[in-house]
């Protein structure tokens, strides 16, 4: 039969949310607790605070030891704001650029008259 105890990691041993741990057994067929890291929410969109897709929910200070294509996404405004928002922007100053063209139009007929 083997052996069903747990060798436990270093440090401190309170069980508080951020130290939960899960055994494992490993290929020598040792039982070892393993720390379970607390999931995150992950980057926010800034315009419309929903989750952004593509990049991973991390913690803060783990993001710095990702390569920089894990980081972001290869678009205008990637890793800070979702692929709907950055449209939305695209087509709100394509309208603002026409309507100027349509007024300053309008102004010459109207100059011509």
């Amino acid at each position: 039969m083997p052996d069903s105890r747990v060798t436990m990691g270093p440090g401190r041993h309170y069980a508080t949310k951020s130290r939960r741990q899960t055994p494992i057994r490993t290929p020598g067929g040792k039982l070892v607790s393993q720390t379970i890291t607390k999931k995150t929410k992950g980057p926010k969109c800034a315009d419309c605070k929903n989750s952004l897709a593509g990049i991973q929910h991390l913690k803060k200070s783990a993001y710095k030891n990702l390569k920089k294509r894990e980081r972001t996404v290869s678009r205008a405004y990637g890793g800070a704001v979702c692929a709907g928002c950055v449209k939305q922007r695209i087509i709100r100053a394509f309208l603002l650029e026409e309507q100027k063209a349509v007024k300053k139009l309008l102004a010459e007929r109207n100059a011509k008259k």
